[in-house]
């Protein structure tokens, strides 16, 4: 009896060391078990590096300098933003809501009574400067403000340094070159030309290129045709109440923006 007892412990001893071996071969034939804590690290880290190279298809836009959104937080009729380097000309552009086209004349950008009032566009304009002709009207203040500076283009000297006019709207900057600055008479311009129809507006680029005016100030090897769309900055003439002053450039870039 002791003796079949011995047997069956040995048998058992033998059992459990055989499979014993036989998991540790199994466990040895198998991966490594992943560590629950760092499954996803592999992953995230390729997806991140694939990420972060840039789509070279990918337009990148640069930020527009106006915050638009805080501007006509302001007030809603400010559209556009004006710039002319090496002048004080650095302002907001208005279009009125209301009746009077003209209401900006005599008022501030936050549309409060100032005689000065704030460089503005009437509604023979959109506020996207897609028209051939765009008008923008600024008073000749004597303290040097608004457009006083437009007078600058009449120095010869300064007109052949300076030649461009940015105009920021949501999501484009728009650069004009200057082409003319010259005295013209005080007609309401969007009201004088059918600009619509081609003969007409070419006609008008023709003069434009050759005004009629005796200190004319225009730049050599520009050249206009039907597709042109065209900047006009109008102020009053220094000493002629009859007569305007006006600054002209012609869109030459359209960068969109943020």
């Amino acid at each position: 009896m002791k003796n079949f007892k011995a047997k069956r412990l040995l048998s058992l001893i033998s059992l459990i060391m055989c499979l014993c071996v036989f998991a540790g071969v199994l466990s040895a034939c198998q991966p490594d078990a992943p560590d629950v804590y760092n499954t996803t690290a592999p992953y995230t880290t390729a997806v991140n590096a694939e990420a972060s190279v840039p789509d070279s298809t990918e337009e990148v836009l640069p930020v527009n300098p106006i915050d638009f959104e805080e501007l006509q937080g302001i007030n809603k009729d400010l559209y556009a933003w004006l710039k002319i380097p090496n002048t004080v000309i650095d302002y907001p552009v208005a279009q009125s809501c209301n009746d009077d086209d003209n209401y900006y004349l005599h008022h501030d950008y936050r549309g409060n009574y100032d005689f000065a009032g704030t460089i503005y566009s009437q509604r023979h304009n959109t506020k996207y400067f897609v028209e051939r002709v765009t008008v923008l009207y600024g008073h000749n203040m004597l303290d040097g403000s608004m457009f006083a500076g437009l007078h600058q283009f009449s120095d010869p000297e300064f007109f052949e340094e300076n030649d461009t006019i940015y105009v920021y709207i949501p999501g484009h900057i728009l650069t004009y070159k200057v082409f003319a600055a010259y005295d013209y008479d005080d007609r309401h311009i969007m009201n004088s030309f059918e600009f619509y129809k081609d003969d007409v507006y070419e006609q008008y680029l023709k003069d434009c290129l050759n005004p009629h005016s005796a200190n004319a100030m225009v730049r050599e090897g520009v050249e206009l045709d039907l597709s042109s769309k065209i900047l006009t900055l109008s102020t009053c003439h220094d000493y002629n109440s009859s007569l305007r002053f006006l600054v002209q450039g012609v869109l030459v870039d359209d960068q969109r923006t943020k």
